[in-house]
């Protein structure tokens, strides 16, 4: 842990030797708990040996349900939303697991691409030389994320939304935010559906022919010497649907002579790029040429374009057989079948028998614990083979499987979990308090800013790999030493740790988002009701039990922890006479803060 135990350069550290600490304007705050997610990293669930396991296709049994406790529904609902409240947490308790999902499952969509298009009018219309952008599709992110009622819907977008990934930090893709706004929507429709659809609906999205060059792909050329683009068809394999290596059925790597055995080679990526040819704008004049090149050839293209599903343009659409992963498309003639080509080949990628155990662990990665057992991964494999009424890749089958699988419903050990990511983090806060929006826009804004800020911003990874790679092993850690995987620890370091601590000081003593002035007096656009808090705060004790309750409510009794936060928050004198209102506000804000930064709160069991 030696890496994670300097004193971070950018706070001031003071403290008696022994116990530095890291001194904030209201308090001063254990620099144990400040790195405390960097140094407690017993974050998954036990691995297990190898092996190929059983290779059959049936799903598991159906899990027994017991009425969830308090605690139970809410490390349920850590898990199954963006974070869990006391409305929540009653609803669990009164409808059970498997209700609750039933219930989620079938509760309506908000657009965001409606909400940016709203948003757009109204900026508009107060200054004509002006429109909506990226921020108002952080808007809608963090309004759903916070206040949505399909909650599982908002946990399986963010899970998926890092899994096939678009980002705004490519410009292309950053300079059409309401297409990503509408990304989020088709994400949020077909992650309910099936698999296949939603390769087909992501294959198909001009963002994703945008942000991996497949849009206005053409087919080669001997005159000129070009070949098609081969960016899509790796990705769509590597990341998308098989892998880069042969899986048994538990997601443990096939092995052949001692060496894992790889899904595809070059001759496949080339076959594929082929598949990927004459994909272009959705617009009046398809299929004309300068409507596949420019989108336009009269100047009545469709402004929805950015959005409806790439067209096929036979006449700049490979001809020549096409081979990949054991299939064969023949020849075509000169008039080529785009159509044909792609759901075959989407077939092939989501009948592979990679599949399931490969998106299937990034699921359980994203909403679970960061090391399933191989018998977990197995379990999903065959729910994602079979529903249990002969269908493959049902996604709200195996939704529902990852969240009621033993491993997920048992008792949370000291090896089970997955280290929360900032997002995730802000998310649970803003839920716990009911925080609101005085504007109703959700002004969070950018949070790239790893010193400043959250280091992660919804829809802005840094490439097609997503913020973290979800086999990453945290160098020098007690993770790294047992051999388990620890994704979130890749943008986990000592500046986004100390920047997260900076973040959330400012969050709870002054609110979230960028400042508005309403009646003359500016504060910050998203604020909570903290009356009931600041009405127990001189007692410390019994502030910092409601604070637990709160933000800690998926987790047993903790002792050791609450007696460091009441010491601090009791060293926090009330004056004798006159006003005490900042003495309270300092204690509140001290609960919060300590509560936030713990390892208790960043891991979720």
């Amino acid at each position: 842990m030696s890496r994670y135990t300097r004193a971070v350069p950018i706070l001031a550290i003071a403290g008696p030797v022994g116990e530095p600490h890291v001194t904030f304007s209201f308090l001063s705050v254990p620099r144990r708990h400040v790195l405390s997610a960097l140094a407690a990293l017993a974050l998954a669930a036990c691995g297990g040996g190898g092996g190929g396991g059983d290779s059959g296709t049936s799903p598991p049994p159906p899990v027994v349900e017991t009425p969830p406790t308090r605690t139970e529904a809410a490390r349920f609902l850590a898990q199954a939303s963006m974070g869990p409240t006391e409305a929540a947490v009653d609803r669990v308790v009164a409808l059970g697991y498997r209700g609750w999902i039933d219930e989620q499952l079938a509760r309506p969509a908000v657009s965001h691409r409606a909400h940016w298009e709203a948003r757009d009018a109204e900026i508009r219309a107060a200054t004509p030389t002006s429109a909506a952008g990226a921020d108002q599709v952080f808007e809608s992110f963090w309004k759903q994320a916070v206040t949505g009622e399909d909650q599982l819907r908002q946990r399986v977008v963010w899970a998926l939304s890092q899994i096939f990934v678009i980002s705004m930090a490519d410009d292309a893709v950053g300079n059409n935010p309401r297409a990503v706004a509408a990304w989020l929507d088709m994400l949020g429709d077909k992650g309910f559906t099936n698999y296949r659809e939603l390769l087909e609906s992501v294959s198909r999205h001009p963002m994703m022919g945008t942000y991996l060059s497949h849009l206005r792909n053409q087919k080669a050329s001997a005159r000129t010497g070009r070949v098609p683009d081969e960016n899509y068809a790796r990705e769509v394999m590597q990341l998308f649907s098989i892998g880069l290596v042969a899986l048994n059925e538990d997601g443990t790597p096939r092995l052949s002579g001692g060496s894992a055995v790889e899904t595809y080679d070059s001759a496949d990526i080339s076959g594929m790029a082929r598949v990927f040819t004459g994909w272009s704008w959705a617009c009046p004049e398809w299929p004309a040429d300068a409507c596949f090149s420019q989108g336009s050839s009269s100047g009545l293209s469709d402004p929805d374009r950015i959005f409806k599903p790439m067209l096929a343009y036979p006449q700049f659409h490979a001809t020549e057989e096409k081979t990949f992963l054991g299939t064969t498309i023949p020849a075509q003639t000169a008039r080529s079948d785009p159509e044909t080509s792609l759901r075959i080949a989407l077939d092939t990628l989501a009948n592979h028998p990679n599949v399931g155990p490969f998106i299937g662990r990034q699921l359980i990665q994203r909403l679970v614990t960061s090391n399933p057992s191989p018998a977990y991964v197995r379990d999903i494999a065959r729910v994602w083979a079979n529903n249990g009424s002969g269908v493959r890749g049902d996604l709200k089958a195996v939704v529902r499987a990852i969240l009621l699988h033993p491993e997920a419903r048992a008792a949370a050990t000291d090896t089970s979990g997955k280290l929360r990511e900032p997002v995730l983090r802000l998310a649970a806060f803003l839920r716990a308090y009911g925080f609101r929006s005085d504007t109703g826009w959700w002004r969070v804004g950018n949070t790239d800013n790893p010193g400043t800020s959250l280091g992660q911003t919804p829809m802005r990874s840094p490439s097609v790999f997503n913020f973290y790679r979800p086999g990453y092993v945290a160098p020098g850690t007690a993770s790294a030493a047992r051999g388990l995987s620890a994704p979130e620890m890749q943008i986990a370091h000592e500046t986004s740790a100390a920047g997260y601590v900076n973040f959330m000081r400012d969050a709870v003593s002054q609110g979230v988002g960028a400042s508005n002035t309403i009646g003359g007096v500016a504060r910050r656009d998203i604020q909570a009701d903290w009356t009931a808090e600041l009405a127990v705060a001189t007692d410390a004790g019994a502030l910092v039990d409601r604070v637990f309750a709160r933000l800690l409510p998926h987790t047993t009794p903790m002792p050791e922890l609450r007696a460091d936060v009441v010491a601090a928050v009791g060293a926090i004198a009330i004056p004798t006479s006159g006003s005490t209102a900042t003495a309270l506000r300092n204690r509140l804000n001290a609960a919060l803060l300590l509560t936030l930064v713990s390892a208790e709160f960043q891991v979720q069991r």
